[in-house]
């Protein structure tokens, strides 16, 4: 009987779907704890402060993990990688949906100009805002027909906005920070960005 060889460097298609579902259950998980907390009442004593914090953070935190994926896969030498990439991007844009809209929701109650007028006038809003905005069109063209339709270069072009929208989400959450004094979050998230920035530029520098 021949021995049994698994090279994780070239998992099967059904080991790239078992690992696509392990990445669902670890990013829906943080949603389900929401839920949870909401059904239950367990959010503390200002359920939408956690509601906005915590939707905020997993959006940094998926962002993060997102532009990880390259520099894992070439590090690595695991090409399957990149078949999560887009995933971990939709679910980054998820959590910025559930961001934006409890803002939007408890802050405003769907009052647009109210909105507006935050956002002209508290610039960590601002930012936010904008990095925001500027994710709808990578969530929009990230299937296969979207790429085949732009054209590969300019899908990439497009798509090169999230080295502007994770560095403008961080000073978002950092100036946020900056109102209680609280910078040990923030600071980890700016040492994440410039290791992943650094490594692009380096390997640009290199070619």
């Amino acid at each position: 009987m021949p021995a049994f060889h698994f090279d994780i460097k070239v998992l099967p298609a059904q080991g790239i779907i078992t690992v696509k579902i392990i990445v669902w259950l670890l990013a829906l998980w943080p949603f389900l704890a929401l839920v949870y907390g909401v059904l239950t009442q367990q959010l503390g004593p200002n359920p939408v402060e956690t509601l906005t914090r915590d939707t905020g953070w997993w959006t940094l935190v998926l962002l993060c993990v997102t532009l990880s994926v390259t520099p894992l896969r070439k590090t690595l030498k695991w090409p399957w990688l990149i078949r999560l990439r887009r995933l971990l991007g939709l679910f980054a844009f998820f959590y910025a949906c559930l961001h934006f809209t409890t803002w939007l929701w408890f802050d405003h109650f769907f009052d647009l100009l109210s909105l507006l007028n935050d956002v002209i006038k508290r610039p960590f809003i601002t930012v936010g805002f904008v990095a925001f905005v500027m994710l709808v069109p990578l969530a929009l063209t990230s299937s296969n027909a979207m790429v085949r339709r732009l054209g590969g270069k300019r899908w990439q072009y497009l798509h090169r906005l999230v080295y502007l929208i994770l560095p403008l989400g961080v000073l978002h959450f950092w100036w946020h920070k900056a109102g209680k004094n609280d910078f040990t979050e923030p600071i980890v998230f700016v040492l994440i960005v410039l290791l992943l920035l650094a490594i692009r530029v380096w390997w640009r520098w290199r070619t």
